[in-house]
């Protein structure tokens, strides 16, 4: 539309001019030759309604066609005229600097700026004459004034076209026209700008209300789980913009929800536990006081201090087990030799239990990849607690196998004891948990070793399970974890 309208209001001044003509076709006959300069009836111009319609109202109208735009206006006598621009701006200049010096040459050198004053504020231009050489434009310009008497060329400074006519005595004309057409002008940069502005403007809107609505519903869930509701979770869709955020939430409330359910346990355990080792010692005590020699004294105070022990073993073990259930301690891995804690805690627990024949079998293959990413006090930790339990149970032997490549390693703890029934094989990582009622000091345990077990190999990216030992009869359990760490991992 734009474009439309500056195509019919640019030349107005010039139809303007050329229909107040008396006889614009023998007046302005060599414009037929550059412009196409026609008249007469409105049906040699096949002309729609429309178009019809504004030429009776005295309107300028131009019509875009494959060879250029045609611009018509009604003349005084009421016939159509009509020019013909290939480039619109180019040839409406070049025409108006003709018709300048048609007109000058036909005046008197006195009264030229006078007629040129007169054409300028007719045709909607400005007119001087180059009596200044720094008004003189360049080389190039002038010799196409020299060759045709005129030059059109586009003013760098601001965009304008300028005409240069030379008259027929050699005087210089420059005629400044009215700047081009600009496809890039500040009202449309200004709607392009408000209507993406807009555009955004809701964009982010809709995105925000979404995202308001999503975060409304963590927070929610977030009120309820403040108030009790450990299982309440985020339901987030697929797509929505949140989604990472419900997931980490849920797993956030997953693992809250675990520890408290682990605080419960521990709490309600330990309470449990406690009581046993108190009560023999709150008996002990009651029982020194009846001693009527010094060896049954001796017997009371060693049966206290053995209860006192095993009270610091049990608070040791449960300290242990929160460490490793509330995120684990501070791994430091190192690239340990795992066959040397192997054969370090064979050599210990042997020592330990002489009546047991407690073995390591390490091929030379898994000596090879022996160097695993480990924490090795807490990986030793964890072998001592499977080839303790082991022994605690077996019958006479007890079998620790290595089997390492590239990949993984694996360590197998076996016994030829009474073994675990396949139901209670998950049964036993649980903690506090025991397969019997014992609570001896020498087989009953606390029912913690084996979580701590499971808890390490899971901060080694590991896993540890129990099997039935085809080898000796009893239980197997066995340790797998990866030999060497990600690059990117973090523990």
């Amino acid at each position: 539309m734009r474009s439309q309208f500056w195509h019919e209001r640019f030349p107005e001044p010039l139809m303007r001019w050329l229909a107040a003509a008396p006889a614009p076709l023998q007046q302005y006959h060599w414009l037929s030759s550059t412009v196409d300069l026609r008249m007469g009836a409105a049906s040699r111009f096949n002309l729609s309604p429309v178009a019809l319609e504004r030429l009776g109202y005295g309107q300028v109208v131009g019509i875009d066609s494959d060879v250029g735009y045609r611009v018509l206006v009604t003349g005084l006598s009421g016939e159509i005229l009509q020019l013909r621009l290939n480039e619109p701006y180019r040839d409406v200049s070049e025409t108006i600097g003709l018709i300048f010096r048609w007109h000058l040459d036909s005046a008197s050198a006195d009264d030229r700026l006078n007629v040129a004053s007169q054409m300028a504020r007719s045709l909607n231009v400005q007119v001087q004459t180059l009596d200044d050489a720094d008004l003189l434009p360049d080389s190039d310009v002038l010799d196409q004034v020299a060759e045709r008497g005129l030059a059109f060329y586009t003013d760098e400074s601001d965009g304008c076209g300028r005409v240069i006519v030379q008259l027929s005595d050699g005087e210089l004309y420059r005629i400044d026209m009215p700047a081009g057409f600009d496809p890039w002008a500040w009202p449309v940069v200004l709607l392009l700008v408000l209507v993406l502005g807009g555009v955004l403007a809701v964009a982010v809107f809709l995105a925000l209300r979404e995202v308001d609505s999503n975060l409304r519903t963590v927070e929610s869930v977030a009120v309820r789980i403040a108030r009790g509701e450990m299982s309440a979770r985020v339901q987030a869709g697929e797509g929505t913009l949140v989604t990472r955020l419900a997931s980490s939430f849920n797993g956030m409330a997953e693992h809250i929800q675990r520890l408290v359910q682990v605080q419960r346990e521990m709490i309600h355990a330990v309470s449990h536990e406690l009581r046993t080792p108190v009560a023999r010692i709150r008996f002990g005590v009651q029982m020194i006081e009846d001693c009527q020699d010094e060896a049954a004294l001796q017997r009371q105070l060693d049966g206290i201090d053995g209860d006192i022990q095993e009270l610091d073993e049990l608070i040791d073990e449960i300290l242990t087990y929160a460490r490793l259930e509330q995120g684990g301690p501070v791994f430091s891995l190192q690239e340990t030799s795992i066959t040397d804690i192997v054969r370090q805690v064979v050599s210990e627990q042997q020592m330990v239990r002489p009546e047991l024949s407690i073995e390591g079998n390490i091929d030379e293959v898994s000596e090879r990849w022996a160097l695993s990413d480990i924490e090795p006090r807490y990986l030793h930790r964890a072998i001592q607690n499977l080839v303790g339990n082991a022994g605690r149970y077996a019958a006479g032997k007890v079998l620790v196998s290595c089997h390492f490549d590239e990949d993984n390693c694996r360590v197998d703890v076996e016994d030829d004891g009474p073994g675990i029934p396949e139901e209670d094989w998950e049964k036993v990582f649980t903690a506090f948990a025991r397969l019997d009622d014992s609570r001896t000091r020498t087989s009953g345990g606390y029912g913690l070793g084996l979580s701590i077990v499971r808890r390490i190999l899971y901060w080694h990216g590991g896993h540890a399970f129990v099997s039935r030992s085809d080898t000796l009869g009893g239980a197997k359990f066995s340790l797998v974890w990866p030999r060497k760490k990600p690059v990117d991992s973090i523990v």
